[in-house]
């Protein structure tokens, strides 16, 4: 029955990155108008949706759908932000998308530890996986600036690839969180 368990929550891993690899992140404001504004993060529901499979599903499932997402992507199938191929390990971005392995399972380990069904505690574990895919991607941004493998300047990567989303990331953990403890608790996760 877990393995069943495991399998789905990847498969759904799987299907939630994809569909939030394509779209892109908004917060409401608080206006009292019709229709409400929304306002435009430089990001998408991907990492989230990761993060998401993560906090409800564990540790097992999130690295599963981490590894089939990073797979399919490398396949040549163009589910990457600028594509697909196994010629996008050489691109800045690829170190981002390692980091989905770790992150999901640290954010899982996290999640399901006893007394982890709290908004506070749920929005932590997905920042600590955030932080994971941020370490992951500068640490490759260091070495290819090393090797003299990137035609931009580190600044100019660090701000494009890590800077510029990384708040609205850490905005989405929130979201993240609400959306899991309902799912947590209909699932009965402690």
């Amino acid at each position: 029955m877990r393995a069943l368990a495991t399998w789905s929550g990847a498969i759904a891993g799987l299907l939630l990155i994809l569909v939030g690899s394509l779209i892109p992140a908004a917060v409401l404001l608080p206006v009292a108008e019709l229709p409400p504004r929304l306002l435009s993060l430089p990001s998408t529901w991907q990492v989230p949706a990761l993060l998401l499979c993560a906090l409800v599903c564990g540790p097992r499932s999130g690295v599963m759908a981490a590894v089939a997402y990073i797979t399919v992507g490398l396949v040549d199938l163009p589910v990457f932000h600028d594509g697909g191929g196994l010629d996008y390990v050489q691109t800045p971005a690829f170190g981002y998308l390692a980091g989905f392995v770790p992150a999901a399972w640290l954010t899982g380990r996290l999640a399901h530890q006893a007394g982890m069904n709290d908004l506070a505690r749920l929005t932590l574990a997905g920042i600590a996986g955030v932080i994971t895919i941020q370490l992951c991607g500068i640490l490759n941004l260091l070495l290819g600036t090393v090797l003299s493998r990137w035609n931009e300047s580190l600044p100019d990567l660090l701000f494009s690839y890590s800077l510029g989303p990384l708040l609205a990331q850490l905005t989405l953990c929130v979201a993240i969180a609400l959306i899991a403890l309902p799912i947590r608790r209909l699932l009965w996760i402690e």
